[in-house]
């Protein structure tokens, strides 16, 4: 099973994809409780991109695609920006007092804290960051 969605760089589009994890989770017969957590690992994935993959004004696309392969449930979040691997930050102290802590990098943190594998790839001019989730697997504590 493969679903594909297309969105405009724009924060704006964030509802539609909202809308497309939901029908693809539902086709998928995945729980509410992974639902809920794949929502916001792709939410804070596909916010980045738009936030950052392309110059301010200018236009551009995500392009989504949602897969089931055995147990796991596999997002691959590709664009044509500007080269970013968001796997190189480096992990977000979180022990750390919040007025202490750097400013950036808890949206790659809560994404890396529910999915099983966060992998990114720079072919042909696109970055493909890809989201593996075993639907067994249990999630972290996020904090």
């Amino acid at each position: 099973m493969q679903r594909t969605i297309e969105l405009n760089n724009d924060i704006a589009d964030i509802p539609q994809l909202s809308a497309f994890i939901d029908s693809f989770s539902e086709e998928a017969g995945l729980d509410f409780s992974l639902t809920m957590s794949l929502n916001l690992a792709m939410e804070e994935a596909v916010v980045n991109v738009m936030e950052y993959a392309y110059p301010e004004g200018t236009q551009g696309k995500v392009d989504i695609s949602a897969s089931v392969e055995g147990d796991d449930v596999i997002f691959v979040i590709s664009d044509s920006g500007t080269a970013f691997d968001p796997t190189a930050k480096a992990d977000v102290d979180v022990n750390q007092e919040v007025e202490d802590r750097p400013i950036g990098g808890l949206g790659i943190h809560l994404v890396r804290k529910i999915m099983d594998s966060v992998k990114y790839e720079r072919i042909d001019g696109k970055n493909i960051l890809t989201l593996q989730k075993n639907k067994n697997s249990e999630i972290e504590d996020l904090l």
